[in-house]
């Protein structure tokens, strides 16, 4: 059974069906997708806060979180300083 109009080209429908696989694995295997499942397997740590601990820090252990988390803040969108 032959399609109509343009379709009725064989090679038209085998792009059409390998441009429908191509988007359909792309979809499915790309970095946003991979780094999306990744993130849901494993769960991201609670950060722990000096102020948590019953063990009075230095202010030069405080200062050393402080420097850490300003690190791992966002800087610029998407971006860790």
């Amino acid at each position: 059974m032959s399609l109509p109009g343009p379709f009725s080209d064989p090679r038209v429908v085998t792009l059409l069906g390998l441009l429908a696989v191509s988007t359909a694995v792309w979809l499915s295997l790309g970095p946003r997708a991979r780094a999306r499942r990744d993130r849901a397997r494993a769960p991201l740590e609670r950060i722990w806060h000096p102020q948590e601990s019953t063990t009075a820090l230095t202010p030069a252990e405080e200062h050393a979180f402080g420097q850490v988390v300003s690190r791992l803040s966002p800087g610029r969108p998407g971006r860790l300083r």
